[in-house]
């Protein structure tokens, strides 16, 4: 068995091992994959973090030993807090940008190690203070306000429904799987809107009952999800009222408590 990292911001996996093909998500800075298959120049990966399969350009990622994979595998990384960073590999004299939501294993003093490069990171990073988990949600959460919608997506700069969720809740510690039908298998259901509180999870389907959308709850009968882009909502016991199209644009389908 063969492992990787990813060492750039941002890298497309896709469905086929071709440039064309639908991109399924992206793996972000500092997330281990586990390598499965070679067809020319692209990789069958498997992205640690949510179990999520997909193929991904061979010089879009840095292999790595199995002892370094175990290492960054078994410890709890830093996440960067800023929206767009400067991450420097010292080794090599290179400037990488990273998003909100990377991951920077062994952070300390500002730097770490990854085989052997070594790199250094001056902006935001999560750290072990407590937080009500809830509000600390909502400010992540908030962080992508206006991200536009992209299929595939986890970053400020294109992200989609359950990408938005599982990043919102990854600063948080928090581990969602990739999909929104794989999200709402998780936590414990939430009877009535009513007695859904700031934090939850909120799933809504199509006309053939599959779960095809997924928000974060608010106060006051708010939802923040992303929906062409990342937008604050109207909820109800029916579903998502939007303002500005004056209509209903999701049903709801269940709601599910995590935190």
């Amino acid at each position: 068995m063969e492992f990787g990292i990813c060492n750039l911001s941002i890298v497309p996996v896709r469905s086929e091992p071709t440039d064309k093909s639908e991109m399924l998500t992206q793996i972000l800075f500092g997330e281990l994959v586990v390598l499965s298959e070679k067809i020319k120049n692209w990789i069958k990966i498997r992205l640690v973090y949510d179990n999520y399969e997909g193929w991904i350009d061979e010089k879009q990622f840095l292999p790595i030993s199995e002892d370094t994979f175990s290492s960054i595998n078994n410890i709890n990384p830093n996440i960067t807090l800023d929206l767009v960073q400067i991450l420097t590999n010292t080794s090599l004299n290179k400037m990488i940008p990273v998003v909100l939501g990377s991951s920077l294993p062994g952070l300390e003093n500002q730097s770490f190690l990854i085989e052997n490069y070594k790199y250094t990171y001056e902006g935001q990073v999560t750290t072990d203070e407590l937080k009500t988990i809830s509000i600390e949600l909502v400010e992540n959460a908030l962080m992508y306000l206006n991200a536009p919608y992209l299929w595939g997506g986890r970053s400020p700069f294109g992200i989609d429904c359950s990408g938005f969720t599982q990043m919102s809740f990854k600063i948080c510690g928090i581990k969602l799987l990739r999909n929104a039908s794989q999200q709402a298998e998780q936590g414990e259901d939430v009877s009535f809107i009513d007695e859904a509180e700031q934090g939850d999870l909120v799933f809504f389907d199509d006309e053939e009952g599959n779960i095809i959308h997924v928000g974060i709850l608010l106060s006051e009968k708010k939802i923040i999800h992303s929906s062409g882009r990342v937008r604050i909502d109207s909820i109800d016991h029916q579903g998502i009222y939007n303002n500005e199209l004056k209509k209903y644009t999701h049903k709801l389908r269940l709601i599910k408590k995590i935190i």
